[in-house]
């Protein structure tokens, strides 16, 4: 298991939230995702040998939102 953090925006309220947390859940090999909207960033739980991180950002920019892996 490893925990990958995201940089998110474009998120106005808690519907954008859930709107990410659910695009990054439907992901397959993620175990939980926590979306912080004040400080822009998500944090996700993943099966590291099954999620790669590109697939977690083309999840956020799919439902509308850009993220990026911070370093």
């Amino acid at each position: 298991m490893a925990s990958i953090r995201f940089s998110v925006t474009g998120m106005t309220c808690a519907h954008c939230v859930a709107k990410v947390e659910e695009a990054l859940k439907g992901v397959d090999g993620v175990w939980g995702a926590f979306v912080d909207l004040e400080g822009g960033a998500a944090e996700v739980d993943v099966d590291d040998s099954r999620v790669q991180p590109e697939s977690l950002v083309e999840a956020v920019k799919a439902a509308g939102y850009e993220a990026r892996v911070s370093s």
